[in-house]
């Protein structure tokens, strides 16, 4: 199903709507919202803020960064789930069992977020791991492009399976810098050759599986002096080299990474030149509100492979499932080692 929303998706202020932000949904550039910690109380508030988002506008796209470890908005009421790296770890003893452990992660992720009215959780991270990057770090699955390449893999058919959208991060790849590029622009100096080899890998092998990708606030000069979310040269690769058919999300145009390209509404009209589709701008209202004004008119380019208006499950019905029951004994577990 096509889809025509805006192109910006933005964030809410707390817990619940408010009335000026009810009025913001309606502005039509607006195509999704996402969630963070602060909106985030358990999983039947953030059900009820979801319904309250679609009373506004049903059309909207609702997202969360849910991956699991560090980055889980949503702790209660849902599975606590282990970091990528500690999934990672399994597939050295047994990779057979790691591939079917993170198969069934996606799938108990994309049901559970479904439950709570959501449309999509920005996972998984492609990022191979280098030991450099303490904002990756444990969120990437291994230091080993491969591996990356076969766990995430087989997280995104779980997360199919349950009907939710799979979104790769942070093209072409964020592990190989020190730099956090939410608070500074990082340049990872390798030459293109190096990260074909490496960090390219699994947007290689994943990019016809996944239904978005977000490109990375990072300079890699040897290809190109603008960071890949800004890159004509980038995104140009990742859908004419790489096949990718998806929506290309922006990372957040309010990080420190992205400011190099000027104020807000420049940063959005350089990333939607440069091929983005939907723009996050988050954790600052007035950037957004500039975003807004000028985007006015224009639509969010390639949504339709998304899979996005779904039949939900049940959230109390979830702990009826042998399957679901199983997993959650076993991630958390797993998540409280």
């Amino acid at each position: 199903m096509t889809q025509t929303l805006g192109p910006v998706m933005l964030d809410l202020e707390g817990p619940r709507l408010l009335q000026e932000e009810q009025e913001m949904l309606g502005h039509p550039a607006v195509g999704g919202v996402i969630l963070f910690g602060r909106n985030v109380e358990d999983a039947l508030q953030v059900r009820e803020l979801c319904r309250s988002i679609r009373q506004v506008r049903p059309d909207l796209l609702l997202a969360i960064d849910q991956e699991g470890g560090r980055v889980q908005r949503l702790r209660q009421g849902v599975t606590r789930l282990p970091s990528m790296a500690r999934l990672g770890h399994e597939h050295a003893v047994a990779p057979e069992v790691a591939q079917r452990l993170c198969h069934d992660t996606g799938w108990l992720l994309g049901m559970e977020m479904a439950s709570c009215g959501l449309d999509i959780s920005f996972a998984p991270v492609l990022d191979v791991d280098s030991g450099l990057s303490s904002v990756i770090g444990d969120r990437s699955f291994s230091g080993d492009p491969d591996v990356v390449s076969a766990l995430a893999g087989a997280f995104v058919s779980g997360l199919h399976e349950a009907g939710m959208s799979a979104v790769g991060k942070h093209f072409p790849g964020h592990g190989g810098v020190a730099a956090d590029s939410h608070l500074e622009l990082p340049e990872d100096a390798r030459s293109l050759e190096r990260l074909r080899a490496h960090d390219l890998i699994p947007f290689r092998d994943l990019a016809g599986r996944l239904d978005g990708m977000m490109p990375a606030h990072v300079v890699y000069p040897d290809f190109d002096h603008r960071p890949a979310g800004f890159s004509p040269a980038w995104l140009g690769m990742l859908r004419e080299s790489l096949g990718f058919k998806g929506t290309i999300f922006s990372d957040d145009l309010s990080m420190g990474g992205a400011r190099s390209a000027g104020e807000p509404a420049e940063r959005a009209r350089q990333a939607l030149d440069a091929g983005c589709d939907t723009l996050l701008v988050c954790n600052d209202r007035q950037a957004a509100l500039q975003v807004l004004a000028a985007c006015q008119g224009q639509t969010s380019r390639r949504t339709g492979k998304l899979r996005y208006g779904r039949a939900r499950p049940d959230l109390d019905a979830l702990g009826a499932l042998p399957r679901w029951r199983r997993l959650h004994a076993r991630l958390e577990a797993m998540a409280a080692d």
